[in-house]
């Protein structure tokens, strides 16, 4: 009886201590679980508005409706803005034209016109010359008057001014425009030209486009308002890349680093979501209090970012997650 009882003494021993040592070291230990976390749907939107104030004409989304980057979302009233558009055209034309007038110089008919007048100016001159030899002889005897010798030294000088005058006017219509009257008409031109993509540039800002692919979520503005330059009209939740904001505990970051796969998955929702471990903050804080976990909330933690590679309507910004790391390494013991 004895020798019975202590035989069943040793084996309870025996598998006790077998236990302890997980089978002297021949068996496996239990497989470490996943890590699991905890963290929220990235909220991410974006505020459109138009670069310039106006009148709203139309908004073509409603809330909750998807759209694609470059949609055309809204539009302002573009009376005033086609009133500038015409008024530059005209600008364009006139400098244009005033620049093609001082390059292509004076026309055939301008030099031969200034030449006629040189013409009548020497025949002037001829005759104020031919009475001034005339008289001159006359001064001296006192055949004529000094009065009317005064006039005969008046005309010549006067004709002879006129004809100096057509001459320079002549060589002016010859040679066409100065160099910097040419040069000032372009600068001229570049300007209009300058004011006219600019007033483009604003009538093309009247058309409000998506400028990422995303969920309208807030309308602000209705048509008929009257719009500022930047005022919020419709707010857009963007929709790719979808990220999830994540926290790790500071005993447990050593078990991750960035590009390890995870997966995502939402309370109500079956589906599992793929994602990757897109960066970890180098920096601990204290816990946000909006973060569930099992553990107590007192410790240091690390947020992370993680990119869900197949997200879906289903997948809500600032819906609860729970991220599962199965690739994550060992906890220390």
């Amino acid at each position: 009886m004895n020798r019975r009882l202590i035989l069943i003494i040793a084996a309870v021993c025996i598998v006790a201590v077998a236990l302890f040592t997980r089978g002297f070291g021949l068996f496996g230990g239990k497989e470490e679980a996943p890590l699991v976390l905890y963290g929220n749907v990235d909220v991410r939107e974006v505020d459109m508005a138009f670069r310039v104030p106006g009148r709203i004409a139309t908004i073509h989304v409603e809330e909750g409706q998807p759209v694609i980057r470059g949609q055309l979302l809204a539009t302002l009233d573009t009376a005033s803005l086609d009133s500038r558009i015409n008024e530059a055209d005209a600008q364009v034309a006139r400098a244009r034209a005033e620049l093609a007038k001082l390059s292509n110089g004076n026309r055939a008919q301008d030099v031969a016109q200034a030449q006629a007048r040189v013409v009548a100016a020497q025949a002037l001159y001829a005759n104020a010359q031919a009475d001034y030899a005339r008289r001159q002889p006359l001064v001296a005897p006192g055949a004529i008057s000094r009065d009317v010798w005064a006039d005969t030294v008046t005309a010549r000088d006067r004709a002879q001014a006129q004809l100096t005058e057509a001459r320079q006017a002549a060589s002016l219509s010859r040679a066409g425009a100065r160099k910097e009257d040419v040069a000032a008409a372009r600068a001229s031109l570049a300007a209009a030209e300058a004011t006219r993509r600019s007033v483009g540039t604003d009538l093309g800002d009247a058309r409000l486009l998506a400028a990422v692919e995303g969920t309208v979520v807030t309308r602000a503005r209705e048509p008929g308002a009257i719009v500022a330059a930047g005022e919020t009209v419709l707010s857009v939740a963007i929709d790719r890349p979808l990220r999830v904001r994540a926290y790790i505990a500071e005993p447990q970051v050593g078990r991750i680093s960035p590009g390890m796969a995870v997966t995502v998955t939402t309370d109500g929702n079956p589906k599992q979501y793929r994602g990757t471990i897109g960066a970890i903050s180098p920096r601990a804080e204290f816990t946000p209090k909006t973060v569930e976990t099992e553990d107590l909330r007192t410790d240091l933690v690390y947020r992370m970012r993680i990119i869900v590679t197949d997200p879906d309507r289903a997948l809500r910004q600032g819906q609860p997650v729970t991220v599962t790391v199965p690739g994550a390494r060992p906890a220390k013991r």
